[in-house]
């Protein structure tokens, strides 16, 4: 049930330390699932959820008056895995991932698939950290502004073809990226530009990364 709702927004537990830089992303008609101890981030985010999904290892069941999801401890699915096939349930079509990169790898790099499984359904996705905005590249062009520090491509799942990048400090035409060697770390945005990204087959995980402050 969507309610009105256009984005599924999934709060995770992994740590929030600049808010200030996830608040600006939220809409008001955003679908806020929390997932177990991502429940933390309620008051720093300023929002409160529409669900509530989690084992609850990491985290007291709160038993607010809000639809909530118990799931078993043992189970394939993350929390946030399950949490995302509850939206895909509910009809989403745009999905914005936050607490979910940082501390232990292992969740950061399930949370990265997610984005790679969301975008082979043909859903929007975004995953949002203190420091970068990660989704994918790779039917559709994606286009980078200056206001990034740097940006990055990765290919995760496979060799990228037929890459192009305009307006960056190190363009590219009709290039390939493999997954076993990070290329594509670390280029830039020219000042005053925007960058754009191109991607004939394969798939191409975009890390933008913030500027330090």
């Amino acid at each position: 049930m969507r309610d009105g709702k256009s984005r599924c927004l999934i709060v995770g537990g992994a740590a929030i330390e600049r808010p200030e830089r996830i608040r600006p992303m939220l809409q008001p008609d955003d679908y806020a699932v929390f997932c177990d101890c991502g429940l933390r981030h309620q008051e720093k985010l300023g929002i409160s959820p529409d669900l509530i999904i989690g084992d609850f290892d990491s985290w007291e069941n709160p038993n607010l008056p809000i639809e909530t999801l118990v799931l078993p401890r043992v189970k394939d699915d993350t929390d946030t895995a399950y949490a995302v096939k509850v939206g895909l349930e509910r009809g989403f079509e745009d999905f914005l991932l936050v607490g979910a990169a940082g501390g232990r790898l292992d969740h950061t790099l399930g949370n990265v698939s997610l984005l790679l499984m969301l975008d082979g359904l043909g859903k929007r996705a975004l995953l949002a950290d203190d420091y970068s905005h990660m989704r994918i590249v790779s039917s559709s062009p994606v286009e980078i502004p200056d206001s990034y520090s740097y940006f990055s491509l990765l290919a995760l799942d496979g060799p990228a073809e037929g890459i192009t990048i305009t307006g960056a400090k190190f363009p590219l035409t009709d290039g390939r990226l493999t997954p076993d060697f990070p290329l594509g770390v670390s280029n830039e945005v020219l000042p005053g530009q925007t960058a754009r990204v191109t991607v004939e087959s394969g798939r191409l995980l975009l890390v933008c990364v913030h500027p330090e402050e």
